[in-house]
């Protein structure tokens, strides 16, 4: 058994993959699409990957592609001199049957797939579809035409635009289904105006503070509100228009001092509570500091809404006096406390009981268990 019918049995035998997908797994195996040089997580390195070459190192390389996990493609946007930052990716198998199988795809239905990527997964669609029935965009020429090679070296010839994903692409619309690789913040209206009523859009969805939602969402049509539910934890790179702001130091303006009403630790204590947090915290982003010298001591969470506010909480006597510094029109920090309060008093609702409804003029409401229940 080669390594691919492996993955797919193995994915089969977990539920992951479904019968009707097994065939496009097996017509398209993730290894066709991955490109000669990727990355492996390596913290032992300054950026935290290594370079896994298949000329050089190709025991490595088959390892990784088909292993039921994610392989980075590119860092930093394809810019040679960037800190080593992911910015594109081959999701890991059982995660993209996951997603596919969310989109309920019949035969003769069209999809638009939004970041080709790889083309891997545009791949799959066209397995599944026809080449007729799938368009996909992706927004960086040379990973488009990396891609485009890449699917006419395995014979499928979906459509093929470089644009900007968050317009969608309206000359081959409308379309039954959308499909996202990549994560947005707000769902664009294009995607909505451009799949038929009743169609379905899933797509990564999060926030600054927690981008972990997969949301499938059930388009209402023309003057029609659109309503779904997040129905997975995923996480997701970002689309690039809608990246979250970089945490950065305080602005000019009096620093006030206090103590921590809760441990830090809470404010991330399981992916459904950093999600209703992030939910109620708009434009807020987190990172975790330390001073080399005594880490254990110094460990803080930052956080700044990219306006203007900022602060900063210690881990270690997080009740003393000077644990806590905020900074700007807004007392980050106090609203971070307080939505895990609420969160607490709602029962700690898990991430699939929020939904998301998108109104006519683009605008979106998150809600709890149903649209009555909206999340201030």
């Amino acid at each position: 058994m080669n390594k691919n019918a492996q993955l797919v049995a193995e994915l089969t035998k977990s539920g992951a993959l479904g019968e009707e997908w097994r065939g496009a797994f097996e017509r398209a195996p993730r290894s066709a699409f991955i490109p000669d040089a990727v990355w492996a997580p390596d913290e032992g390195t300054p950026g935290g990957y290594r370079l896994v070459a298949k000329g050089r190192d190709p025991h490595g390389w088959w390892e990784l592609v088909n292993a039921d996990d994610v392989v980075v493609t590119q860092l930093d946007d394809g810019d040679s001199d960037g800190p080593g930052v992911a910015t594109s990716s081959a999701s890991m198998p059982s995660l993209v049957a996951m997603m596919l199988r969310h989109l309920d795809l019949a035969e003769g239905q069209t999809v638009l797939d939004i970041g080709t990527g790889t083309g891997w997964t545009s791949a799959l669609l066209s397995a599944r579809l026809g080449d007729v029935g799938v368009t996909t965009v992706e927004i960086d020429p040379g990973v488009a035409a990396e891609a485009a090679r890449r699917l006419k070296a395995a014979r499928f010839t979906p459509r093929l635009a470089v644009g900007d994903g968050l317009a969608g692409h309206a000359s081959t619309a409308p379309y039954n289904r959308i499909h996202s690789t990549a994560a947005v913040r707000h769902v664009p209206l294009p995607w909505i105006e451009q799949t038929e009523p009743g169609g379905v859009v899933v797509t990564p969805w999060g926030t600054p503070y927690a981008n972990a939602g997969l949301l499938r969402l059930v388009v209402g049509g023309p003057g029609r509100e659109s309503h779904g539910r997040f129905v997975e934890n995923v996480s997701f790179m970002w689309m690039r228009a809608q990246r979250p702001h970089a945490v950065t130091a305080p602005g000019v303006g009096p620093v006030r001092d206090s103590a921590s009403p809760m441990d830090p630790d809470l404010a991330e204590e399981n992916v459904h509570a950093a999600f209703a947090i992030g939910l109620r915290v708009p434009g807020v982003r987190s990172v975790h500091t330390w001073d080399s010298e005594d880490p254990q001591g110094t460990y803080r969470v930052q956080l700044s809404d990219g306006e203007g506010s900022w602060a900063s909480a210690r881990h270690r006597r997080w009740d003393a006096g000077d644990a806590v510094q905020q900074t700007g029109p807004r007392r980050i920090w106090d609203e971070v406390c307080a939505a895990r309060l609420w969160w607490l008093k709602e029962g700690k609702p898990e991430l699939t009981r929020f939904g998301l409804t998108v109104g006519p003029d683009g605008g979106q409401t998150v809600w709890l268990d149903s649209p009555d229940h909206p999340v201030g």
